[in-house]
């Protein structure tokens, strides 16, 4: 059993000294809570200087920077404005889901690079543009998953891609609530225009961003998709009058190598969990346990299960704790790609496809049949 645990320990690697004399210029485009969290981020890096912040909404930018004690800062009234006007290399775009693409776009354009939050944007064609403005521009586009930077999903790639599973054939994923349909700050997240996708896009790219990544993202090549809004559309809910996007969605994905993934990823539901995420290969299994509501890590130790000279056995891979907050690393890791020039931490070329399998389940279930999924080049 020693061995098999040898197997999976992690590397120590070193910190990386930070320069401070070298600074990089930031602005906040879209200041509604989450920028809260990438201004928080911001701050702990002494080489980054936020300069500017933009809103649609007026006064919003100017009441956001004075409530995060951010000083002296260029205030614009939309992101072209804002990247016309500011000195800045690099902005995080933390607007409704439904303008992710086109300030990324017009970003890219102008020569900054964009950490861009998840969802990546709404629609397949959205993330096609998104990934061509990336190509054709010589700025960084990270996507928001900090949950790639825990240390249990590390170690979950680590396992997949170790031969230890033999070849993988059939995945379970998904997550949620009880009770959880966000709100807490407005209604942004539950409106058609503004939000475009609930469930499915909000908690439901992180599902699919874990097991695709520990699998090194296969293509997908057909989904049958299902949505519903039974909760968000119930006369006793607050806000069911403005309501327009899905509470919960499922899917039936084929992967790329002859690869099944079953989906489900809720808001609301009459159930603690909707499983454990599973992860089969024709060697051993591996059992991720779920969370009440997802935090970017698992639920419990790992499992693998497995045979040991013929006998059924079962390794318990040992909880791991982050020394860091995953959410700094995802900002840590987006600065040192600007200033260096190097690779995306999280690159929209993966992230394509967990698009397109969102747009899939989407599409498939208005169509209320299964669909091919369709992937231009880029």
């Amino acid at each position: 059993m020693a061995g098999i645990l040898d197997r999976f320990k992690e590397d120590q690697t070193v910190a990386k000294e930070v320069d401070a004399s070298r600074k990089v210029k930031v602005g906040i485009i879209g200041t509604g809570w989450i920028a809260e969290a990438h201004v928080n981020a911001y701050k702990k890096c002494p080489d980054v200087q936020i300069v500017a912040a933009a809103d649609l909404i007026p006064g919003k930018a100017e009441a956001f920077c004075k409530a995060n004690g951010l000083e002296n800062i260029e205030l614009y009234p939309s992101h072209k404005e804002l990247i016309d006007n500011a000195d800045v290399d690099a902005v995080s775009v933390c607007t409704y889901n439904a303008t992710h693409a086109e300030c990324t776009i017009y970003a890219l354009d102008h020569g900054k690079s964009v950490l861009l939050e998840k969802p990546m944007c709404v629609t397949l064609e959205e993330a096609v543009e998104i990934c061509r403005a990336e190509k054709r521009n010589n700025g960084v586009l990270s996507i928001g998953f900090q949950p790639r930077f825990d240390e249990n999903m590390k170690m979950l790639k680590k396992i997949c891609q170790s031969g230890e599973l033999g070849k993988i054939y059939y995945i379970q994923t998904g997550g949620g609530r009880r009770r959880g349909i966000p709100t807490p700050y407005g209604t942004s997240f539950i409106q058609k225009d503004t939000a475009g996708i609930g469930a499915l896009g909000d908690i439901g790219c992180y599902s699919l961003d874990m097991v695709l990544n520990s699998i090194g993202y296969p293509k997908p090549l057909t989904v049958t998709g299902y949505k519903s809004d039974y909760f968000g559309k119930d006369p006793s809910y607050e806000h069911h009058d403005v309501f327009g996007v899905d509470d919960f969605a499922a899917g039936f994905i084929r992967l790329e190598g002859d690869i099944i993934l079953d989906f489900r990823i809720a808001w609301a539901m009459n159930l603690d969990t909707p499983g454990d995420t599973i992860i089969m290969g024709t060697k051993g299994s591996v059992r991720v346990p779920s969370t009440e509501c997802w935090n970017g890590s698992i639920g419990g130790p790992l499992v693998i299960y497995h045979e040991i000279a013929g006998n059924q056995v079962e390794t318990i891979i040992e909880e791991k704790h982050n020394d860091k907050d995953c959410f700094d690393i995802k900002i840590r890791s987006f600065i040192d790609a600007v200033k260096d020039g190097g690779e995306a931490p999280v690159p929209c070329s993966q992230i394509l496809y967990n698009q397109a399998i969102i747009d899939g389940i989407s599409r498939s279930a208005e169509l209320g049949r299964e669909i091919a999924i369709e992937i231009p080049e880029i």
